[in-house]
Formats: structure tokens, C-alpha cells, sequence
């Protein structure tokens, strides 16, 4: 009799979380890289992904929980069923793609050395040479700095969101920042707290380690909501919702299409 009980209880279990899967759609982020994801001074998440990430869960019908996860930590966090996906501005790299099931491509944006206006810096490691560089941890500029720069003698100093660097920037604890253009454009430059300041250098690229694109990340076993997702970032683009909510955001097409 107790194993009919608890047979039964465990089949209400599995209904129950069948039924939670179609119903709440949990995304984790770090909301600490606007305009991608922030907080508005209200404590409200805001951002370009945040409104992506609505908007795919008003087209799958489901109820869209957002978890807050520092960003060294997400994939971990996704692994331990923590939330079902990253919407997280994610880079689509090979070393992730042996942990994470990746969805189309959201976006492509440039990755850029910001350091003081005159200051001459160039994201080689001649110019670099003796300078100390900030980056966000887990992040594929941290990637790129550790396989590049570090290498080379150069001081790459980790923090744990971008958010952290720009404060030991302003002060010279370090000489310059290794991020996302437009994530430097409106978290940093275009903020009073950024005057000052600008791009060093041009835009670099390595698709081992910047990867080709960001995308939402879902556990390998879970198929089934990826492809859900894909169709719904599709009729976004198809219907030209995608380039509205890009509009709010950004002057240039981010997306490639």
C-alpha cells in the first residue's frame, strides 16, 4: 500500500511540473550590462533582452520568471535546473556549445577597448604591455584577455560584473576595460561617470573565444523548449517586432538580418 501511495504522489509530482513547464518560462540573467540588462532606479529589470525575453514568453503563452545570476556562475545555475534558460547576453562560443544548447543567434555586437581620451592604447599587447586591463568575469572579453593578453606578462584583473570595473577605472587602478561596444557605449560613455573617457583602438575579433554572436542558452536535454523558442524569435523577425524593440535600444542593426 505505501508503494501505491507513493507512486501516486510521485506521478502528481511529475503532472505538477508538467504543467509548470507549460505554463512559467524562467530566464536567468545578470542584470548588470545595459542596455542588454539592467535595474531602473525603481528596481525594475529593464533592457533590450528583458523585452526580448517578454516578448517570447507572450508569444509561447507562458508567464516569464526572471532569476537573478551573477554571470560567472549562470551555466551552473542553469545546469542545477535553477531556471530553464539564459537570456543573458550570452556569447555563442565552442566552449560553451560543450556545455549549452544554444537558440539562433540574437545578436552581434563588437567587443572594444575602452580606455582615457589621448591615452593611445591599442588592444595588442605591445601597447598593453606594463598596463593593467579590466574585465567582467566569465565573460568572453575575459576569455579573449586570459588567452591573449595574460599570456604576455599583461596584468588582466577580473570583476565580478562590468558594473565593478568602471569605478577602478576612473581612479587608474587599472589603465583600460576589455568589453561589449554597445555595453561600454551605454553602461559607461554615455553616462556622466564616462566623461572622459572612449574606445582605444579598433574592434576585435576571435570566434574561438568572442565567439560569433549571443544567444539564449538551454540545458542539451531540453530540446523540445529551444526549438519553441527559435519559432517564436523567428515570427519576431518575420513580423517585425525584433527590429521595434531594437529601435528603443540602439541606432544600428544589431541583429544582422
Amino acid at each position: 500500500m505505501k508503494r501505491i501511495i507513493l507512486g501516486a504522489v510521485l506521478a502528481m509530482v511529475a503532472l505538477a511540473t508538467q504543467a509548470k513547464d507549460l505554463t512559467e518560462l524562467r530566464f536567468g540573467v545578470d542584470p548588470t550590462y545595459a542596455p542588454f540588462e539592467s535595474k531602473s532606479p525603481s528596481g525594475q529589470l529593464v533592457g533590450f533582452e528583458i523585452d526580448l525575453g517578454n516578448e517570447i514568453c507572450r508569444r509561447l503563452q507562458m508567464h516569464c520568471v526572471w532569476v537573478e545570476t551573477g554571470f560567472d556562475g549562470i551555466i551552473p545555475a542553469l545546469q542545477g535546473r535553477k531556471f530553464d534558460a539564459i537570456l543573458s547576453a550570452m556569447s555563442i562560443t565552442p566552449k560553451r556549445q560543450e556545455q549549452v544548447a544554444f537558440s539562433q543567434p540574437l545578436f552581434n555586437t563588437p567587443s572594444r577597448l575602452i580606455a582615457k581620451d589621448g591615452s593611445s592604447l591599442q588592444p595588442t599587447v605591445q601597447s598593453l604591455s606594463g598596463k593593467a586591463v579590466g574585465v567582467a568575469q566569465g565573460s568572453t572579453q575575459e576569455a579573449y584577455a586570459k588567452a591573449h593578453w595574460a599570456t604576455a606578462g599583461i596584468n588582466v584583473v577580473s570583476y565580478a560584473n562590468q558594473e565593478q570595473v568602471y569605478p577602478d577605472l576612473r581612479s587608474g587602478r587599472i589603465d583600460a576595460t576589455f568589453t561589449d561596444a554597445l555595453a561600454g557605449i551605454n553602461g559607461f560613455l554615455n553616462t556622466p561617470q564616462g566623461s572622459g573617457y572612449g574606445f582605444a583602438g579598433q574592434n576585435v575579433s576571435d570566434p574561438q573565444t568572442l565567439g560569433k554572436g549571443a544567444g539564449i542558452g538551454f540545458r542539451k536535454d531540453d530540446p523540445a523548449l529551444r526549438q519553441k523558442v527559435d519559432q517564436a524569435i523567428d515570427s519576431m523577425l518575420k513580423d517585425g517586432t525584433y527590429k521595434r524593440i531594437e529601435k528603443k535600444y540602439f541606432d544600428i542593426d544589431i541583429h544582422g538580418s
